[in-house]
């Protein structure tokens, strides 16, 4: 387990507890906890495994170090599980709703006995929020235009938390003998932002065995179905996965069909037609005869077509593609060099230039910028002109501590309400790379947004911008723009445009990241990192490229620093 999925245990432990209206002391104590596992460099899951004592970072004393080692050896903590029981569901889904915190709901829950979203919603609508000690009709009001968006969500979870639960399973098959293959299918296989269930597929002369052990992981709460090739489980997160056990001459078919799209899937079926065959999960046949099944490459070979990387599927461009045979060979994780959004203690980062450094280097990268907060941000201790500019002298001083890798000196720059930065020009003029971006007034109107964001281009030191609409995945829409209109103007002011690699943000999305392309917009897949763990959610934005049919070429921080320091002038 990485730090930040350890962390989260704790952070929700701590939210439940202060539903239920505990002692805060604890609350305290398991949120403090929270936020020392998730900003300390050194890996919790290795120092339970060497038997470190755990008493020696602040705030952990000896209870809580045998919780962390509970997590970390088990993937559960038990009080946790008990609090799931204790509170209802759809309580905690309140939590996603966007202003609202564990306060909040302990009044809904406690004082309005409401435990669901649509609960909830029908109070807001009746006004009985607002009638609240501490709440008025603006609270009241924000809730109901979020509270849907928080039950879209809650049917769906996101690709970080549905990679890393089917790639535990698959994992965990592979040690069977008798399973010969196994693999991820579905929407997580194409990489989608959230996926709203699971799909797992394997070869097995045993089906009952390998269901057996499914129905054994710590991670599987209940089996729902079982047949003799097909078994449906709830996870203890709440979601619904699909083992299918299948021949092994009908693996790829099978790959095939439920990777989808179903898009993607009816264009496959109506080509077979077309040829006077049929395809299905089990092979593509002419008349009772399979002609191929064994491999996805087969499958579309049947078809007179190029295998299609499964981030593709979306019945977009990959036929056209494929017809003139121009399918690209898609940007790769190995293909990044350098990481141009990241965070340090300066702001609100949890480690220093020189630990970011190291842990960028340690991934193979050769260059970063280091991007901590201007001014506006106060809440994350943003930088006013003065401490930036102490910042860059020791990132300068860390440039000549450590070899192998180029700091820049970068901002992390807003773009105020009234269209104007955060900083003045003099001042990101000596900058080395400057990353502009809207952190506040995204409700503001169409008109406005589309002001800050244009002006913002056309500023002369503005690089690149960062995470463009500011959207949050399943919690938060982005501010409203015309992505049409800012993509031409970054193409003709020569500026980059960021796909946030984090897994809540992905921004720009695959479909204007491909729109970013067609116009010749240097792309930059950037961590946007906090922390050393931070670095670890690069290959969601490289995932997210891959779906925007990114090659190599067309994300400028694949090129090597020779090549990317030219790109730095306007």
């Amino acid at each position: 387990m990485k730090n930040d999925q350890i962390a989260a245990v704790f952070e929700q432990l701590s939210d439940l507890l202060e539903i239920q209206e505990a002692n805060p002391f604890r609350v305290r104590a398991y949120r403090s906890a929270g936020r020392t596992i998730s900003s300390t460099a050194e890996s919790f899951a290795a120092l339970v495994e060497e038997g470190a004592d755990l008493t020696q970072f602040s705030g952990i004393g000896k209870d809580l170090a045998k919780q962390i080692i509970e997590v970390v050896t088990t993937g559960q903590h038990s009080q946790l599980t008990e609090l799931r029981q204790q509170i209802p569901a759809g309580v905690v889904d309140m939590l996603r709703i966007r202003g609202v915190g564990p306060k909040k709901v302990a009044v809904f829950y406690n004082k309005l006995h409401l435990k669901s979203l649509d609960e909830l919603k029908a109070a807001a609508q009746a006004g009985e929020l607002s009638a609240l000690k501490g709440f008025g009709k603006k609270t009241e009001q924000s809730i109901l235009d979020n509270i849907d968006l928080a039950a879209e969500a809650g049917k769906r979870i996101s690709i970080a938390d549905a990679r890393t639960a089917a790639e535990a399973i698959v994992q965990d098959l592979q040690q069977m003998k008798s399973v010969t293959k196994t693999a991820v299918a579905g929407s997580c296989r194409r990489r989608q932002e959230t996926c709203g269930d699971l799909d797992i597929l394997a070869t097995s002369d045993d089906a009952s065995a390998a269901m057996d052990r499914l129905a054994a992981h710590p991670l599987v709460d209940s089996v729902l179905q079982r047949g003799d090739t097909k078994q449906r489980v709830r996870l203890k997160s709440g979601v619904e996965m699909d083992l299918r056990v299948v021949a092994d001459t009908s693996y790829g078919a099978a790959m095939q069909y439920f990777t989808g799209s179903k898009e993607h899937n009816v264009v496959v079926r109506q080509r077979a037609r077309d040829m006077g065959l049929k395809v299905n999960e089990y092979g593509v046949f002419r008349d009772d005869e399979q002609i191929a099944g064994a491999t996805e490459e087969d499958v579309y070979a049947a078809l007179n077509l190029p295998w299609i990387p499964p981030e593709l599927r979306e019945n977009r461009r990959e036929f056209e593609m494929a017809a003139a045979d121009t399918i690209p060979r898609l940007v790769e994780l190995e293909d990044i060099k350098g990481d141009l959004h990241m965070h340090t203690t300066a702001s609100d980062g949890a480690a220093s230039i020189l630990e970011m450094a190291e842990a960028a280097k340690a991934r193979g990268l050769k260059y970063i910028a280091i991007t901590d907060h201007s001014k506006r941000v106060s809440m994350a201790n943003g930088l006013d002109a003065g401490r930036l500019r102490a910042h860059w002298d020791d990132i300068r001083t860390a440039r000549k501590q450590i070899d192998g890798i180029e700091l820049l000196c970068g901002i992390e720059c807003d773009i105020l309400e009234d269209a104007s930065m955060d900083l003045a020009d003099d001042v990101l003029a000596e900058a080395d790379w400057v990353v502009a971006v809207l952190h506040y007034g995204l409700q503001q109107p169409r008109a406005q947004i589309m002001k800050r964001l244009i002006t913002a281009i056309q500023h002369p030191h503005v690089n690149i911008i960062g995470h463009p609409t500011g959207r949050l995945v399943g919690k938060r829409e982005g501010a409203d723009v015309n992505m049409t209109e800012i993509l031409q103007a970054a193409a003709d002011y020569g500026v980059m445009m960021e796909i946030n690699a984090h897994f809540k943000r992905l921004d720009l999305d695959d479909v204007n990241a491909a729109a970013a392309k067609d116009l010749g917009i240097p792309i930059v897949i950037s961590t946007d990192a906090h922390s050393i763990d931070g670095f670890d959610v690069l290959q969601y934005g490289v995932d997210q490229g891959r779906r925007a049919g990114l090659t190599k070429d067309d994300v400028a921080n694949t090129k090597t620093w020779t090549q990317f320091r030219k790109l730095l002038k306007r």
